[in-house]
């Protein structure tokens, strides 16, 4: 057994068919997480009843109880992981394939100054799957989390011990004010796939209401900032564009130009 101990997040709300889908990707690891906590903040009881009346994997272990939102149940599923490293996997992403836990493992143990690791991701723009994700850089955060995807952080636990647990008074760029928190840590990127992004999540139905708060973290730390400002008419542009039939023939060129992580 490997000495690095993985434990995976996943928070959940009246979508049963994707918890299962991301359970099965984590089942199919071939290396097995530490273990796997299930958040369950469900109005309903399906969620609650598939764990209890389904035999479950021994690393598998659940809250089922109502929350004050996303962050909220984050911090109540980092705080019931005891594993070393975390990273959430919200219900309907899935782990890239079965070699992803083993990947990460490699990182940490190979480099054990490595604080936290972030890859690529695969999800659906403009039509069609595409893989996007960048190393990291810090002077580029004012263009929000671009390149840094959090379906692909893994993270020591000691971090939220020194930098705090995700604010609640963010509804969705939380992640991203998390990110801006531990900027200066050590951290590695792993050039391949680790995740797929469920396209019907809340960050891609309210993606500039996302882009929006995020941007207003930055002012926090880094006060303002005309490139930010810039970059933010730019992302709302594009987003617009890409909702139009014109923007996703555009965006194919741009795919079949190698150009789709730019």
């Amino acid at each position: 057994m490997s000495k690095t101990r993985i434990s995976i997040i996943t928070i959940c709300f009246n979508n049963l068919e994707d918890l299962e889908a991301t359970c099965a990707s984590v089942d199919m690891q071939s290396l097995k997480p530490f273990e796997h906590v299930v958040i369950d903040g469900s109005t309903k009881p399906d969620i609650k009843d598939y764990l209890e009346s389904t035999p479950q994997p021994v690393y598998r272990k659940w809250v089922c109880e109502r929350d004050n939102g996303i962050s909220d149940a984050f911090n109540k599923g980092v705080l019931k992981a005891t594993g070393d490293i975390t990273t959430l996997l919200n219900s309907g992403d899935k782990l890239y394939d079965e070699t992803i836990l083993e990947k990460i493992t490699a990182v940490f143990e190979q480099d054990p100054s490595v604080k936290w690791t972030h890859g690529k991701l695969h999800l659906l723009r403009g039509g069609i799957w595409v893989t996007i994700g960048k190393p990291f850089d810090r002077a580029k955060l004012y263009r929000g989390m671009r390149g840094t995807l959090h379906p692909t952080m893994y993270v020591r636990r000691e971090l939220y011990d020194k930098h705090g647990l995700f604010d609640t008074n963010l509804k969705l760029a939380m992640d991203y004010d998390f990110l801006c928190r531990i900027a200066d840590e050590k951290f590695a990127f792993i050039d391949y796939p680790l995740a797929t992004f469920d396209p019907t999540g809340v960050s891609s139905n309210r993606y500039v209401d996302a882009m929006k708060e995020s941007y207003a973290q930055y002012r926090k730390y880094y006060g303002p900032s005309l490139k930010q400002t810039l970059w933010g008419w730019r992302l709302t542009i594009l987003h617009n564009l890409l909702e139009s039939g014109f923007g996703k023939f555009l965006y194919r060129v741009k795919v079949k130009m190698g150009k789709e992580n730019s």
